[in-house]
């Protein structure tokens, strides 16, 4: 630790038990909590009563949400009993599937602790940062010390999918007294404050079905479809001269996922089908509007339609989620830098997340966010994720010391 950490620090500190955060990482790691719609077990329902559990066995007043049947949110609250500002920590319960189990070395849902490190899923996206989260509050809790406001745990469902869980903290009123909210997401304790948005959109084409020998007697929709994709790597290119490279977040992009065609019934080498459907997965940084992104892709449905009386198409956005941005000068982010720079003795590296999190509907909120936590930033959603633990311990560190500067 450096030499420059204060007393008071040091005091908060000495209660941070290692070993309470490895073994609540591999519990948590061990109860699966892949959504998997349609079969037993296959939610967050059991991962969330054991955290329930333990919340109110160390003391907090805990809420149990459901959100839809199976898939609660667990809302804990640390409440000093003076006036002031309420901190939120945020960390989700549910895992991505661990896919082919062949590919891993390990049980993902063992809990391996092998050379410092806890493999398994979820490890570090975000079941290490959960723990470390509620570690960090135990700690405070235990320590003793003296702050004001509140500290609220935020632990949703549906991180992964459509993110219903924080959706629901949110229309159920629990975000519109926060004041700042630490995302505790796997970004190797770099402070990201800023994140990129999302719009995913479905395009198709519409032609007319025909025998491959004869093409003029249809309508193709797929011929179409690549005029269409090659307008949008334009506007990929010019949205990209505009707004330039981000420090943090890098391009913006505009990227064809899924090509299908048709869209109903099977293919067939000699038949021209009658749809195509193309899936957008847009990605955006500070300075784009993503209003004014739709309506240039419309614009380009119209040119498409005007030069070609055969070109019909639709565009339907699925999901809208916007970049964010919170400025080095928030209150918690000067309190997230100094705690590092107290318990490092370094600077802290800047950042951004390259995908939404939770944070993203936060935000939209109204409530400043700072994402940051254990785990390589590349290691999510991979076989044999692990978390390093030394990494892990100095993540409690970092969440107990930015709610005290937040909070004093």
């Amino acid at each position: 630790m450096s030499m420059s950490i204060d007393s008071k620090s040091v005091s908060v500190l000495s209660f941070v038990d290692k070993n309470e955060v490895v073994q609540l990482t591999r519990e948590l790691i061990k109860i699966k909590s892949v959504y998997r719609p349609g079969i037993e077990g296959g939610n967050e329902e059991k991962v969330a009563r054991f955290v329930q559990q333990y919340l109110k066995d160390i003391g907090l007043e805990v809420n149990y949400q459901e959100v839809v049947p199976g898939r609660p949110n667990i809302i804990a609250i640390l409440d000093s009993g003076q006036p002031g500002k309420t901190l939120l920590f945020e960390g989700h319960t549910d895992v991505v599937t661990e896919g082919n189990l062949q590919s891993w070395n390990y049980d993902p849902f063992g809990a391996v602790i092998e050379n410092g490190r806890i493999y398994g899923r979820g490890a570090c996206d975000t079941k290490g940062n959960l723990a470390a989260a509620i570690t960090a509050v135990h700690t405070i809790k235990k320590s003793g010390v003296k702050f004001t406001g509140k500290i609220l745990l935020c632990i949703p469902c549906d991180e992964e999918d459509m993110m219903i869980g924080i959706k629901d903290f949110i229309r159920q009123g629990w975000a519109k007294d926060v004041n700042g909210a630490i995302i505790c997401e796997p970004e190797e304790n770099q402070l990201c404050i800023t994140q990129k948005g999302a719009i995913r959109a479905i395009i198709k084409t519409y032609g007319k079905m025909a025998h491959g020998a004869m093409p003029l007697t249809g309508i193709n929709p797929i011929t179409r479809m690549a005029r269409l994709i090659t307008e949008l790597e334009k506007l990929e290119q010019s949205e990209k001269d505009r707004v330039g490279q981000d420090p943090y977040l890098g391009w913006p992009s505009i990227t064809p996922t899924i090509l299908h065609a048709p869209v109903k019934g099977d293919s067939q080498i000699n038949v021209m089908p009658d749809t195509c459907m193309a899936a957008l997965d847009i990605r955006t940084i500070p300075g784009q509007d993503h209003e004014m992104l739709k309506q240039s892709i419309e614009a380009i449905l119209g040119m498409l339609s005007k030069n070609d009386p055969d070109f019909k198409a639709s565009f339907e956005v699925i999901e809208d989620r916007p970049w964010t941005e919170t400025d080095r000068n928030d209150p918690l982010v000067k309190a997230v830098d100094s705690a590092y720079r107290e318990i490092t003795g370094k600077e802290p590296i800047y950042n951004g997340v390259p995908g939404a999190t939770d944070g993203t509907f936060l935000h939209l909120a109204g409530v400043p966010i700072l994402t940051t936590g254990a785990g390589d930033r590349h290691i999510p959603h991979h076989a044999n994720e692990y978390v390093d633990i030394d990494e892990l311990v100095e993540t409690v560190h970092l969440y107990t010391l930015s709610a005290i500067h937040f909070l004093s």
